[in-house]
């Protein structure tokens, strides 16, 4: 995939997938935990949310701030004293969008075994402006074999979340039109 077929425009600059992929990493606390003992998904959400937040601004060269969050699953419980890794990077981008998608692993402290996913999540972000407007970022250019992958998937999600907030918003329309008050 070459730069020319990620962008029409020759004049939009463009930035390898690795000049932004970031971890970040968080040693887990009794803070940290729910009524369960093990940590909170929210506190998980936090990390993803900041990393990929990290991510979008460094890819944008700005401000860039969170639009949604798609599929954020938990595989496996995190515990207090696991050290956590969220791994980030981007997928796709649009013109001032883009789609980061976050891997959490988490190494544990008791045990000698290799670090286990515990978690992913797809995130949408929009770069801003001062005045908080939408503002152009550069597109993305996939390295790998598996950067392409990731780009071409994030793609679908695109397309199925537009699908989605259109059917709704249709749905909505149909409703307040019978005079239906939700």
């Amino acid at each position: 995939m070459t730069d020319q077929a990620l962008s029409a425009d020759p004049t939009v600059p463009t930035k390898p997938t690795s000049a932004s992929r970031t971890t970040l990493s968080h040693i887990m606390t009794a803070h940290d935990t729910n009524l369960l003992g093990t940590v909170h998904g929210g506190v998980i959400m936090k990390l993803v949310d900041d990393a990929a937040g990290a991510v979008a601004g460094r890819h944008s060269g700005g401000p860039a701030v969170t639009a949604s969050m798609d599929e954020m699953v938990f595989l496996e419980p995190v515990r207090v004293g696991d050290l956590v890794h969220v791994k980030a990077q981007v997928n796709w981008t649009g013109r001032s969008s883009m789609e980061i998608g976050v891997r959490v692993v988490a190494e544990r402290w008791n045990e000698s075994t290799p670090a286990t996913q515990v978690g992913s999540a797809y995130l949408v972000f929009t770069a801003v402006d001062a005045d908080g407007k939408p503002r152009p970022v550069p597109q993305v250019a996939p390295e790998s074999e598996r950067d392409k992958r990731r780009y071409q998937e994030a793609q679908i999600r695109r397309t199925h979340r537009l699908a989605r907030r259109r059917a709704i918003k249709e749905l909505r329309e149909k409703r307040a039109a019978e005079g239906i008050d939700d």
